[in-house]
């Protein structure tokens, strides 16, 4: 057994046997993989291995169509069979909102080459003669879907990483983690300990133990879940054929041609948790009692579709353990605390993700960073308030409903609230109805009367009309938006300037009192954040950025040493925020103040300590609104004070409170980007606009990836389109994120966001196109059907700035 090794991958399922392939593919040769039993022990050897293209996000797709492509080049290669089955699936939509659903990934498939299109009912019934689609609105067909052999696979990836020079050791389980002091670490096990400076774990059902032998908490909890095989079908028996896989998600159940019968799966709602305190370490190939019971209803819906099912023995029930996190997604990526510790836990839809999963770990391992955008994966996402009792509580939420289709703007209450500011039930009480940002609760809009909840849906739902009322009172008078859940950090001492200066790509303000916009750079050149920051003092700066990112972003703060004496400490808890924005807002705000806020005394990116109320706050003369406004940031004592003197003196003067969704509308309405849409490692600062802000005289983080990208001409470019109202009015539907835009019948790109901009009478989005122009019209496929929509030449609001400096 080796004593050193490049990566030291723990776990040999389908994730951990990828990865460690992935990283040979990639140049590193000198890595281990270590198994505590034999590969495929825990839930790889007993999937389903269903395998399938289409997801709702556009980069999970991607990874996606990347794994069912590489299965038969696996083949090839190792001369070890994967079992591939592709004989199609078919999705039907029971309901006009999966009809919708289907439809925009049809769309989607279209502009990204993938092959997933409508067929009539004539067409299905050839495809698939068993099934009765009586009822069905919709029926899309993948071609390339099926399902693989567990083993097989999992075998082929590790016979592709040997033949590589990679090493397995089998039934050696580690028994320690430990960082040594230069950050590298020690694996320890019964056979011996290898020294590595980066620890992979994918430990499947056993992630939670191995990640707590380093000191990290995984929000993950295993369920139990049930499929069963039936015996031999007579009609399946006589065909020459392979009948396509059946993607019923109204119905609950998965269905696919296992053998000469049927294998059927169900995610029920009387769902099982199992290992609540720690997965048994001598767990390995043992299955749970059968508890056909419990998926009763599943399957009788899945007769009602497939009645041959109802007629067929059963011949194998299969009830194993899976392991989730709290939003189904895989926690994946490097810790932030933590120097060469690797996630990749938690995975549900293993078979369809596995290659995808693999090459973008060993890209981030061995080139710093993956090629696509994949927050929507990472582990950073969760922080500390993501607890036992949350994950538990999403966990069982996500695993009774894992067919029900997320919307745009979705908000899920499992588990909450988590973590809340002191003028929460306040803000209940005036109406609110409550997002979740990284734990915070916040206000997404408000309603007449407390307790309104959302509806969901691709249309426009009942919160649209509220939010409409929030922009055109902030617009023609003036709003209160709580920003608390933004990202603060005080960046203090004699080394502020120069670490700010080596960390962002714009160059700090000199002047206290100044503030200016500033990107990070990610490894690749993108932008991989997007801060204010405000000098306080000779060696005092305050950033603001996003706060779903705050983890994230800790992974590149990291990277620069801090100088003797300077210290950097996020804000977030200690401190909230208010902005006050609005043509009446100057008015409403000197009444509560003795400092002057006229424009020539506190101009538009200035900032002061004032008194507000009595109460000490950090005045920032911005405004995500895109109107005059002022950013209000108090210590979290106060809060309740300031938002009781905002709330009462705007009350006089007919501005109230306004939510999370108002304020993405205005900012629509000026074409601003936002982190996490616009704005992610994967588009070059020339493409969003923000090239002017890099300052290439001057050393920072990545400077020589940026200088490579700012060689280039833009890929794409960001643009704002207006969508003709015809088109929205008729569906009652905006743009809101990943609608495929066409122009001609030839994609040309994608919205990022979109939403209505109440005040400017205009269905508006952002997003990404090439060869295109302002001026031009195209087709935006909200609902996957083509809306026209104009791309304009500048934001249908204050396009010349001077409500924002005014």
């Amino acid at each position: 057994m080796r004593t050193h090794a490049q990566a030291v991958v723990i776990g040999g399922g389908v994730i951990g046997c990828s990865i460690l392939y992935h990283l040979t593919k990639l140049g590193w040769n000198d890595v281990v993989l270590l198994e505590r039993d034999e590969l495929t022990s825990g839930s790889t050897w007993h999937a389903a291995a269903n395998i399938h293209g289409l997801h709702d996000s556009t980069n999970i797709s991607r990874i996606q169509h990347y794994t069912m492509g590489l299965y038969k080049e696996l083949e090839q290669e190792t001369g070890q069979g994967c079992g591939v089955f592709q004989p199609g699936s078919l999705y039907l939509a029971q309901t006009e909102a999966r009809e919708h659903q289907l439809r925009l990934q049809a769309a989607k498939a279209k502009l990204y080459d993938m092959n997933f299109h409508e067929v009539d009912r004539a067409e299905a019934e050839r495809l698939h003669p068993l099934v009765d689609f009586d009822g069905i609105r919709c029926i899309m067909w993948e071609p390339e879907g099926g399902n693989v052999d567990p083993s097989g696979v999992t075998n082929a990836y590790a016979a592709g990483a040997r033949a590589a020079g990679a090493e397995i050791i089998r039934f050696c389980p580690v028994t320690g983690t430990e960082q040594q002091p230069d950050g590298t670490w020690i694996v320890r096990t019964e056979k011996g300990d290898i020294a590595t400076p980066w620890v992979v774990n994918a430990a499947g059902l056993w992630g939670r133990e191995v990640a707590a032998m380093a000191g990290v908490t995984l929000p993950l909890q295993p369920t139990e879940h049930q499929y069963f095989v039936t015996e031999t079908i007579p009609e399946i028996n006589v065909m020459d054929r392979r009948l396509p896989s059946v993607a019923d998600r109204d119905g609950e159940y998965y269905l696919r041609q296992e053998g000469q019968g049927l294998l059927v799966g169900a995610y029920e709602k009387d769902m099982r948790f199992w290992a609540e305190d720690g997965t048994p370490q001598g767990f390995g190939h043992e299955l749970f009692a059968d508890d056909l019971e419990r998926i009763e209803d599943n399957m009788m819906r899945a007769i009602d579709r497939v009645p041959v099912v109802g007629t067929a023995g059963i011949k194998r029930v299969i009830n194993g353990p899976m392991i989730w996190s709290p939003d189904a997604n895989v926690l994946f990526g490097p810790v932030p605390e933590l120097t060469g510790y690797f996630c990749c836990n938690g995975i549900i839809p293993g078979f369809s993700q596995s290659g995808g999963m693999g090459l973008l770990a060993a890209q981030w391992i061995i080139e710093g960073e993956t090629k696509y955008d994949m927050f929507a994966w990472d582990m950073a996402r969760f922080g500390d308030w993501a607890s036992k009792a949350f994950t538990k509580a999403r966990v069982g939420d996500q695993y009774a409903n894992r067919f029900k289709i997320h919307f745009p703007n979705e908000e899920r209450a499992a588990g909450r609230p988590v973590r809340s500011r002191p003028v929460h039930d306040m803000q209940k009480d005036m109406g609110a109805v409550m997002g979740l940002n990284f734990g915070w609760e916040h206000p997404l809009w408000f309603a007449d009367t407390p307790g309104a909840q959302d509806t969901d849906g691709f249309t426009r739902q009942n919160w649209w009309g509220p939010v409409g009322a929030e922009c055109k009172m902030l617009r023609d008078r003036g709003g209160i938006i709580d920003i608390s859940n933004f990202a603060k950090y005080v960046c203090k001492g004699p080394g502020a300037e120069d670490w700010l200066n080596a960390i962002f790509a714009n160059r700090m303000p000199k002047l206290v009192g100044r503030s200016c916009l500033a990107p990070l750079i990610g490894k690749r050149g993108g932008i991989a954040g997007d801060f204010t920051v405000t000098r306080l003092g000779k060696d005092e700066f305050w950033i603001i950025g996003s706060g779903m990112a705050e983890r994230y972003h800790q992974r590149f703060f990291k990277q620069v040493p801090l100088p003797a004496g300077t210290t950097f400490e996020s804000q977030t808890e200690a401190m909230c925020g208010f902005n006050v924005a609005g043509p009446d807002s100057r008015a409403m705000l000197q009444r509560l103040t003795n400092t002057s806020l006229a424009n020539d005394d506190f101009p538009f990116m200035r900032s002061a300590w004032i008194t507000i109320s009595g109460i000490d706050v950090l005045a920032l003369r911005v405004s995500f609104t895109g109107d005059l406004g002022w950013e209000l940031h108090c210590a979290t004592d106060d809060q309740a004070a300031l938002y009781t003197a905002l709330i009462e003196t705007g009350r006089d003067m007919a501005i109230g409170p306004v939510g999370g969704r108002a304020l993405m509308s205005l900012r629509l309405e000026k074409g601003y980007g936002s982190w996490g849409r616009e704005y992610s490692p994967e588009y070059w600062p020339q493409e969003v606009g923000l090239e002017r802000l890099i300052k290439m005289d001057k050393d920072f983080l990545n400077k020589a990836a940026v200088a490579e990208t700012l060689s280039h001409v833009p890929r794409e470019s960001l643009v704002l389109l207006h969508l003709d109202e015809d088109d929205t009015q008729a569906s009652n539907a905006d743009a809101t994120g990943g609608e495929p835009i066409f122009h001609d019948g030839k994609g040309v790109g994608r919205v990022t966001s979109g939403a209505y901009g109440y005040s400017v009478g205009m269905s508006l989005a952002l997003g990404y196109v090439k060869g295109v122009k302002a001026g031009d019209r195209v087709d935006v496929m909200v609902l996957g059907r083509a809306h026209k929509a104009t791309i304009l030449d500048a934001p249908p609001f204050d396009a010349s700035g001077m409500r924002l400096r005014g």
